[in-house]
């Protein structure tokens, strides 16, 4: 049985991020924290925050952290680009490095990446507990990496906070007890909550010239969709083709942008008589912005499924499969296969006025955060 802390003794949890997705989940981890030692008479939580580095581009990083007014990292391994296995053995050679110098007791990771998985090996194979937040989403398809990650970080983990009834029931079928499994809910809708009212005020449809509820958005960024040339050519043939018809506003992530040079199909778009408004990766509330005053979201980004159904905007993913199943059956949610005549066809739908309804699923309430915190105290500190 594990020893509970004393009264004089502090809770040491190590964060780990490395990409955009993963700060919107930590950033109310720390809120909360905060809140909570402020409200704790005696055990206290000491949170240190270690960057992994995996994103390191400016408005993919550290835009991020002045939007979420996440405190900067402790620790910064300056990872960076490299392939799966590159970045997984680097993350796992440093951060190792960090365990045994700060001798945390718990290891919090968040999401899919490769930082997740790497930070989880290191610590698991150091007898160092690992709670894992956004456990249990599957998409049972294994040429994803992310699948892989969410596999393997799942199966070392000892705690698995999960976002929807259907992760949480993924996790038992897979053999993993019943005592390890905490449905929090949707870590994201946290971030969103506390954003809105400030991503609300940004006037960042003007500056694109656009008029709320009459454009499309699209991120793409999966490597079965932009690493792949035929995919890649599909998709944006799709969004030049809407783009006649309504504006389409398309935050380039890095990944995308390189790949889309490589094919010349850039500056073709660029040259085309088109709505097309492509630009460099933006902020979260400048985002959240147009999230937020969009027709509709073409998107692979599971986070963005998640935060067009919190926000009542048609989603449509592109794909035939994601983890977000709460997305589908009870949000905004659409999957469309990347052919672009089925693509374009389900796009113009929607602004004919064929729009999907949807409801905000189980403790999408922004205080998952809380649940989180309260399973760690509650497993931790003697009364």
């Amino acid at each position: 049985m594990k020893q509970l802390l004393d009264k004089n003794s502090a809770l040491k949890l190590i964060f780990v991020c490395g990409a955009r997705p993963n700060f919107m989940k930590v950033a109310p981890m720390f809120r909360e924290i905060f809140k909570c030692n402020n409200c704790l008479k005696t055990n206290k939580i000491e949170p240190i925050l270690v960057h992994t580095g995996q994103h390191y581009d400016y408005e993919m990083s550290e835009v991020f952290f002045k939007d979420l007014e996440l405190v900067k990292p402790d620790i910064h391994l300056g990872i960076g680009s490299g392939t799966h296995a590159e970045q997984t053995g680097k993350t796992m050679i440093e951060f190792e490095k960090v365990i045994l110098k700060e001798k945390p007791d718990i290891v919090v990771v968040v999401g899919d990446v490769n930082s997740t998985l790497a930070a989880a090996l290191a610590a698991s194979k150091l007898h160092i507990s690992v709670a894992h937040i956004e456990a249990g989403l599957r998409y049972y398809d294994k040429k994803m990496p992310e699948e892989i990650n969410r596999l393997l970080t799942d199966h070392i983990s000892d705690y698995l906070f999960t976002p929807s009834i259907d992760a949480s029931e993924n996790l038992k079928r897979e053999g993993i007890s019943d005592d390890k499994i905490f449905f929090v809910g949707n870590i994201m809708i946290d971030s969103l909550i506390a954003n809105k009212k400030i991503a609300s005020q940004h006037q960042t449809i003007s500056q694109f010239n656009l008029e709320k509820n009459n454009y499309v958005l699209c991120t793409i960024h999966r490597p079965e969709n932009v690493d792949n040339k035929k995919n890649l050519f599909k998709i944006m043939n799709s969004l030049n083709e809407i783009s006649l018809k309504v504006p389409v506003v398309f935050p380039i992530h890095p990944r995308t942008k390189k790949r889309l040079q490589e094919s010349n199909l850039l500056e073709k778009l660029q040259n085309e008589k088109n709505q097309l408004i492509m630009t460099e990766a933006i902020g979260y509330h400048d985002f959240l912005n147009l999230e937020m005053n969009s027709k509709l979201i073409i998107t692979d980004s599971g986070g963005i499924q998640v935060e067009s159904t919190a926000l009542g905007i048609p989603c449509l993913t592109l794909g035939n499969t994601t983890g977000w199943t709460d997305t589908i059956s009870q949000g905004t949610n659409t999957l469309v296969d990347i052919e672009p005549p089925k693509i374009i066809a389900e796009a113009l739908k929607i602004f004919d006025g064929e729009t999907k309804v949807g409801n905000c699923p189980t403790f999408w309430d922004g205080k998952t955060a809380e649940r989180i915190v309260n399973v760690l105290i509650k497993n931790n500190f003697s009364n």
